[in-house]
């Protein structure tokens, strides 16, 4: 038997944790043997003093075992998902795994809400008419062998502790520590049933972690921790400095999507979904290499599967299919207000943070948990980094239908173009790609 006074105090001290500590203090949060307030504590003290990697491993099993561990061994065929850290007009989760699913991989994803200038893979499904996120494990598990993939939100059966510590981290301001970021991410992404996973850390002024180092920890803190379980880990590091792709909110980047499916989409966006899909489709060992990989998520946009995929995943979670043909059927904003540019150049810079927190002051996203979005409002780009700019020129368009936030709004998305009076030099989106258990 434990104590959580000297757990805390072992870790206070700098002390490794064991495994069976830290199995009975995270139990201890269903049985109401250690209280908020202990928790919160060990939060604070794993924060200064870390935790080493069997630590981590163990708080990730421990936390997935708190709920429903799935078994998908009934559907034949490799089970791969992706999982990306965040950032301002992500909206990759729509466009690749129509693309993985069209290749031949079973796509069983459980993604999340935005919250502040970071969008949300839920939100922006749920701007299609009728399209359900709420779906039980059985019909998790049944969407995934009728659609080959599934896009739903976290059910109270996977992962319950993680929401308890998820709460506390953010009422206690230990959101940041790298062990608690890995393991509630991959707590929740190892009970899905997958056989891989493929990571997009975002580094950059539209990350959360802006620095390059606590991006690369992060990333291969998870994949050691998800190799550690048997689980084949790929990780890009990307950049989030400006903006991916042109669309800002949550209908119009679904509509960016389905651009993106149809072979129309910004190259940015398309680019990097398409080589996170190979990586997927690699992972599944379902082609010989990277390079196969990719032609083979190429042809699916080509040829059409990978809209057709969509068009049937949408139809199985009660949405409206005929959104695919004409996305004039999702929400539409009131107003349009274009932004212009005050002097003559090139746009040297665009500022990720204040465009996602423009979005999110027009209604696009949620300033607290609780808060209500409008799918509709949001930022349409025109304008980014290395494009010529006249005086006058529109550089985006901003999509309301409340003005209260109009005026602020403005103001963010002037600051975050800087213009020029050369061409900038534009770095590779992708910065660095590691892998555990994959070669």
């Amino acid at each position: 038997m434990f104590r959580a006074v000297d757990v805390i105090r072992k870790k206070r001290d700098g002390e490794a944790l064991s495994r069976a500590e830290i199995e009975w203090m995270v139990g201890g949060i269903a049985r109401g043997d250690v209280a908020d307030y202990q928790w919160s504590a060990l939060l604070m003290a794993i924060v200064w003093r870390g935790m080493d990697r069997p630590e981590t491993v163990a708080l990730t099993e421990a936390m997935m075992r708190s709920g429903t561990v799935v078994d998908l061994s009934s559907i034949p065929g490799p089970k791969v998902d992706k999982h990306s850290t965040g950032g301002v007009g992500d909206k990759t989760s729509l466009i690749l795994a129509p693309i993985a699913a069209a290749a031949g991989v079973l796509v069983p994803m459980v993604s999340g809400r935005g919250l502040g200038h970071t969008g949300g893979t839920l939100d922006k499904l749920e701007s299609i008419p009728g399209f359900r996120v709420d779906a039980t494990l059985d019909r998790y598990r049944e969407i995934l062998g009728e659609a080959g993939l599934v896009l739903i939100g976290q059910t109270a059966e996977i992962a319950p502790a993680d929401r308890f510590l998820y709460a506390l981290r953010d009422a206690t301001s230990t959101v940041e520590s790298i062990p608690l970021l890995a393991s509630s991410i991959m707590s929740k992404k190892l009970a899905e049933g997958i056989d891989g996973l493929v990571l997009d850390v975002k580094t950059g002024d539209g990350a959360f972690l802006k620095n390059l180092e606590d991006s690369r920890t992060l990333a291969e803190t998870m994949c050691d921790v998800g190799a550690s379980m048997g689980k084949k880990m790929v990780a890009l590091i990307t950049r989030m400095d400006q903006p991916l792709g042109l669309a800002i909110g949550n209908a119009i980047e679904v509509e960016e999507s389905l651009a993106c499916l149809k072979g129309e989409g910004p190259d940015d966006l398309t680019d990097l979904s398409v080589e996170l899909a190979a990586e997927m489709v690699a992972l599944a060992r379902l082609a010989r290499d990277l390079d196969e990989a990719r032609s083979i998520c190429r042809r699916t946009i080509a040829d059409g599967s990978a809209l057709e995929t969509f068009r049937r995943l949408i139809a199985v979670q009660g949405g409206d299919p005929r959104v695919v043909d004409d996305p004039g059927r999702l929400p539409r904003a009131r107003k349009a207000v274009e932004v212009k540019a005050e002097r003559p150049g090139w746009v040297g810079r665009l500022d990720a943070y204040p465009v996602g927190l423009a979005s999110m002051i027009l209604g696009a996203g949620r300033e607290r948990v609780d808060s209500k979005i409008n799918p509709a409002v949001g930022v349409r780009l025109i304008k980014k980094v290395g494009d010529p700019v006249e005086a006058g020129e529109p550089l985006c368009t901003l999509l309301v239908d409340d003005e209260s936030g109009l005026a602020r709004a403005a103001d963010l998305i002037e600051g975050a173009y800087h213009i020029g009076d050369e061409a900038p030099s534009l770095a590779p989106l992708i910065v660095e790609r590691m892998a555990e258990g994959a070669d």
